[in-house]
């Protein structure tokens, strides 16, 4: 069509399927069957976009990272998600993934395989909507978990005032019967605030 026309617009493809991964340890994983180690150098990340034939370890935790700055500055958060994993009893052999470009391949892919998933997004309830119907709705409870942090309440007291009043017409009726979740629902709900993963990000550097 391109050749022909000289407008490859003409006909509507996805030119960039697939989603980014990320690591800062080693991880063996595979690619049509052939090794396909995810150890990208600091500033950098892995894109797999042929991605129905990816597959990784049965023993890793990947956790999802819905903000791009997060994902590329895992290593300046590695001690976070070292004490988060070690505290919730959750394997220390983790895949960072994104779901930028917002697609439902990695929600796809996430159904593919029997690894533990975590969700790592803002603490606001358009972040938990996310995560109870994009991803908790299809994986369901037992493999699906959203990474909360132990001091979450406080960091709410700091968050933005604006943010929630924006989002409060949609989502207030929002519930889970997660427990941990619901609770941060009501925290947010008490606070009236949402707090930015981002904020996560320089202060756990090792």
């Amino acid at each position: 069509m391109a050749t022909e026309t000289g407008n490859s617009k003409l006909v509507m493809i996805r030119s960039c399927p697939g989603f980014p991964v990320n690591s800062y340890e080693r991880v063996e994983c595979f690619l049509g069957g052939e090794p396909f180690p995810v150890n990208p150098q600091e500033g950098s990340f892995l894109f797999v976009s042929d991605w129905k034939k990816f597959t990784i370890p049965e023993d890793v935790v990947v956790i999802g990272v819905e903000n791009m700055e997060n994902f590329s500055m895992i290593r300046r958060q590695r001690r976070f998600f070292e004490e988060y994993l070690h505290a919730h009893g959750l394997s220390d052999k983790v895949l960072f993934v994104s779901r930028y470009p917002q697609s439902t391949d990695l929600r796809r892919w996430l159904c593919t395989i029997s690894n533990h998933y975590l969700h790592f997004g803002d603490f606001d309830l358009a972040g938990i909507s996310i995560f109870l119907f994009e991803f908790r709705q299809y994986l369901g409870k037992e493999r699906s978990s959203y990474l909360i942090p132990d001091d979450i309440e406080s960091r709410l007291k700091s968050g933005s005032r604006k943010r929630y009043d924006e989002q409060c017409e949609h989502f207030k009726d929002i519930k889970s019967d997660i427990l941990e979740l619901q609770r941060l629902i009501e925290l947010i709900h008490k606070e009236r605030k949402a707090y930015d993963q981002e904020g996560y990000i320089c202060c756990n550097h090792k």
